[in-house]
């Protein structure tokens, strides 16, 4: 597991995936087995490895990436490091032969996206990328919506994701400072178009065209050192998507947005038969038979209380954290050669969409999204 003294290694892959099947006993499948996960923690900090192996009662850690990949008794490699340094580990990590579980944007550019794909498809090595979001309550529960045919025809998907990070002088921010410096990898479009692309993909279907804006609002912030520096990446990025069967997606992506809605992520779906509104973890919907008839009229304040027109959608299950979902399936995959579609192949298509995105930003137009070939 490289890269989880960071935040999302560490809490997200680590304590709540790993570690919390660690904790109810491993994996267990239909016959009895029982997939035990053994992490080995890699890093580039010595002193931070160390306290985070004793804090979790591991005994497995290392600074030397490669003497790690030669190790025949480890069979995955997990990478969760900044962006830049993926593309040559997870290299050489298919060079020795490991299983790979890739967190996304699997690289920098298409290009390098595309060659790990095809090099994992050429050694044989099963293959994935963290694609987490289709995996939270509120998604599935939309996804139910969605087989189950609620929405008759799907009009339109409108989504609304940010917070605000604070600029690091007065208050610590919330996210690292590599997200902020494009030489490094950073910016929202390129974090945040990756997981737009497999949602919508899954959900409604294949993005066909984007149409982006992209901003840099914040220009100066400072780092974990209290140390001032220009924000090179952008911070924000409005985009038009548009998918097979026409359907219009519009989704707002912004670290310098203060929150007035009720989840940190809603996705607002219209269809002709019915609506919904899903977050990380509620959904709530609105169906045709249902739906009132407001009146415009600005003179008088609005008469109806319009969010408790709407019905919220029954768990019917007790779902699990998502990343820890995701894990599951695939230690099933590398073990029991279970089925599994999120890919190399599936995050290549993320960092394309986030490639077109800034294109079409730097050149004020609507691009096409080819299909890649497999």
């Amino acid at each position: 597991m490289n890269g989880v003294t960071g935040r999302m290694g560490h809490r997200q892959h680590l304590v709540r995936s790993l570690l919390a099947l660690r904790a109810q006993g491993g994996l267990e499948l239909a016959d009895g087995t029982v997939i035990w996960p053994e992490p080995v923690l890699v890093g580039r900090s010595p002193h931070k490895l160390r306290a985070l192996a004793e804090r979790h009662g591991l005994e497995e850690w290392s600074c030397d990436l490669d003497t790690v990949l030669a190790d025949g008794s480890i069979d995955v490699y997990f990478d969760a490091q900044i962006t830049a340094a993926r593309e040559e580990a997870v290299k050489k990590a298919i060079a020795a032969g490991k299983h790979l579980y890739v967190e996304k944007p699997t690289a920098s550019g298409l290009s390098g996206a595309l060659e790990l794909a095809r090099l994992a498809q050429e050694a044989g090595v099963k293959n994935g990328v963290v694609q987490d979001k289709i995996f939270l309550p509120g998604l599935r529960k939309l996804r139910r919506l969605v087989e189950g045919g609620f929405f008759g025809r799907v009009l339109s998907v409108r989504g609304e994701f940010g917070y605000w990070v604070f600029e690091g002088d007065w208050q610590p921010a919330q996210r690292p400072s590599w997200n902020y410096r494009a030489e490094d990898g950073g910016g929202i479009a390129a974090d945040m178009f990756p997981h737009w692309e497999y949602v919508l993909h899954e959900l409604f279907g294949p993005v066909r065209t984007v149409q982006a804006h992209l901003a840099t609002h914040i220009p100066r912030r400072w780092d974990e050192s209290g140390s001032a520096y220009d924000a090179t990446a952008d911070d924000a990025a409005y985009a038009v998507f548009e998918l097979a069967g026409g359907i219009v997606a519009q989704i707002n992506s912004s670290w310098a947005v203060r929150v007035h809605r009720d989840e940190l992520v809603e996705f607002q779906v219209d269809g002709t038969e019915g609506s919904a509104v899903a977050g990380l973890r509620g959904c709530r919907v609105q169906h045709r038979s249902t739906t009132p008839r407001p009146v415009w009229n600005p003179d008088v304040p609005a008469p109806e209380p319009f969010r408790e027109q709407w019905q919220e959608v029954p768990g019917n299950a007790d779902f699990d954290n998502g990343f820890k979902a995701q894990w599951e399936l695939f230690l099933r995959h590398v073990v029991r050669d279970e089925p599994w579609r999120w890919d190399l192949a599936a995050g290549a298509r993320g960092v394309q969409l986030a490639e077109l995105g800034r294109r079409s930003s730097a050149e004020g137009r609507r691009l096409d999204v080819p299909e890649l070939p497999r």
